[in-house]
């Protein structure tokens, strides 16, 4: 194999962002059988499977590989049109971010308003776990993410953004109804909480710490999977939980929510994690998203 022709490494990436064979066709102007054929061939010049046949389709191993190639190939030929002062052919710089919800409902958004728009840019954000966002950058998926990992993703590099601080909150009717007849560590283990999705395990590391030994929150959890959704679920005495403390303050200010534990907190250490690759407006972001965080997290001890 001495080389990937580019229209085929086009078109496994946009059948990738699309998810579909007839999505991306209809984004390359071809036919979805002219698709198949490109990505057909790919994977006989590569010699191996680069797409799971899913519904949306998922790059395998080796297509991670190839999908990676193609962004950074496409990003490195839209910067080589703007050197050539023939910018408007190429159109704006697109990347796409992986961030976790909470980042995105507090700091992220304030740092991506910032960023110049000149060149203009545009964001592709994908929400997902911090836990989880390093998947995304495995897979070709993304170009940067806002991590919990500090292990950097293999050809990435990684800096240390700050602290993002959560406080034990419920309303003053929930804390009277469920947490007001005992100590904390006897009532709260049962009481009932508010968890973003089955993957979130805040809750149940702030029990712990709570309750040495528990195996974690109680089993009467609503799942809530939206920052701001979950802050209105705990706001409305559906459960407790931990909320982000830009999200909190007010509130607790207000009088809207109660603290569970006064001077207890739970904090998530948050990373930024990039491409290796040289590309003018992912480092501008880089910078901006690095400078906001310095502002909005708490600096690591």
């Amino acid at each position: 194999m001495d080389y990937l022709p580019h229209d085929q490494v086009r078109t496994l990436l946009a059948v990738v962002d699309e998810g579909t064979f007839d999505a991306a066709a209809a984004v390359l102007h071809v036919t979805p059988s002219a698709v198949s054929q490109r990505i057909k061939t790919l994977e006989q010049r590569a010699g191996r499977v680069l797409l799971q046949r899913t519904k949306p389709v998922r790059p395998t191993e080796s297509g991670q590989v190839v999908v990676r190639y193609a962004r950074q190939l496409a990003a490195l030929e839209r910067d080589a049109w703007t050197e050539l002062g023939i910018a408007a052919g190429a159109g704006p710089a697109r990347l796409p971010i992986a961030v976790n919800a909470d980042s995105l409902a507090t700091w992220f958004l304030q740092a991506l308003t910032r960023v110049p728009q000149t060149p203009p840019v545009c964001f592709e954000l994908r929400r997902e776990d911090e836990a989880h966002t390093a998947a995304l950058l495995r897979e070709g998926r993304v170009m940067a993410a806002v991590t919990s990992s500090a292990e950097p993703v293999a050809g990435c590099t990684v800096r240390p953004l700050g602290l993002e601080r959560y406080i034990p909150v419920a309303s003053e009717g929930f804390m009277a109804r469920h947490l007001a007849d005992g100590p904390l560590e006897e009532r709260l283990p049962g009481a009932p909480v508010i968890v973003f999705d089955r993957r979130d395990e805040l809750q149940d590391r702030f029990v712990r710490s709570v309750v040495p030994g528990a195996p974690g929150a109680g089993p009467l959890r609503h799942y809530v999977p939206t920052s701001e959704g979950f802050c209105d679920a705990v706001r409305a005495g559906l459960g407790w939980g931990l909320v982000p403390e830009q999200q909190a303050n007010p509130l607790l200010r207000s009088g809207a929510l109660t603290e569970l534990a006064p001077g207890r907190t739970m904090d998530v250490a948050l990373y930024w994690q990039q491409w290796k690759l040289e590309v003018p407006a992912l480092s501008l972001v880089a910078e901006t998203v690095a400078a906001v965080a310095a502002e909005s997290l708490h600096a690591r001890k």
